[in-house]
């Protein structure tokens, strides 16, 4: 179930270059699980555009994004107090009803940021949780002290090797004797391949694809698993890496 509402900015600002976080005030209560996500209607374009969500409380809602294109430069541009209209608690999100002692988060780019509210409440059950974080360079870091500051041990790769590991998340988590013993992932679709190869153990794996309604009415953002074609604004965004062919 997903619901239309007006939100408005409280805070939109810069965390890199191109990466920023947005914060909107408004109802959340259609918002039932971590990894799930919200459409908004930018002024001028036809399509909205969909965000995963990187927190939220009782009346707001944090979205971390990356300027890419004309719809997100234009939300960069946006000032406090500005009204959106927004699609929430679309996606079906994580589920946290498994059974894990040492999970590990690993999340590539903006594929972090739905990894976030999921680690809070991983450690809100007395989870010892693990986070791997992928970047391309030290320039591109964003939210490695959030996550420290709620509890997480945090590992960092770099492309260049200009902070943590010099790699891949993998490489992380192999240089730094991570041991878990269930996962959860989002990022980029070579670091999810990557991940799936790596791991013999069962994990959640939130896709990313271009969608047209968000809501499962039109079909364009299915993908083929092996129960068939299911679509990842609907069935998705988080799929477990045994229902994936990756």
């Amino acid at each position: 179930m997903y619901k239309k509402g007006l939100y408005t900015i409280t805070s939109n600002m810069p965390l890199t270059e191109t990466i920023y976080k947005m914060v909107l005030q408004g109802d959340t209560s259609y918002i039932s699980a971590s990894g799930q996500f919200v459409e908004i209607e930018l002024p001028n374009k036809f399509l909205r555009r969909p965000f995963s969500v990187c927190d939220y409380d009782d009346n707001s809602i944090t979205l971390i994004y990356k300027v890419v294109g004309e719809g997100t430069q234009l939300m960069s541009q946006l000032k406090i107090g500005t009204t959106l209209d927004l699609l929430t608690g679309l996606g079906n999100g994580f589920d946290i009803n498994i059974d894990t002692k040492q999970p590990l988060l690993i999340g590539g780019g903006v594929g972090i940021p739905p990894l976030y509210n999921l680690a809070k409440q991983l450690i809100k059950k007395g989870l010892q949780t693990t986070v791997a974080l992928g970047f391309n360079c030290a320039e591109e870091l964003f939210f490695v002290k959030e996550f420290k500051e709620i509890g997480c041990k945090v590992v960092v790769a770099t492309i260049d090797g200009s902070v943590g590991t010099k790699g891949y998340v993998t490489d992380a988590i192999n240089q730094n004797g991570i041991n878990c013993d269930y996962f959860f992932a989002c990022g980029p679709l070579p670091m999810l391949k990557a991940l799936c190869n790596h791991f013999t153990i069962e994990g959640q794996i939130s896709m990313e694809e271009r969608m047209g309604c968000g809501f499962g009415a039109c079909m364009g953002c299915s993908i083929q698993t092996k129960n068939g074609a299911k679509r990842v604004c609907k069935e998705g965004t988080v799929f477990l890496k045994s229902e994936l062919d990756l």
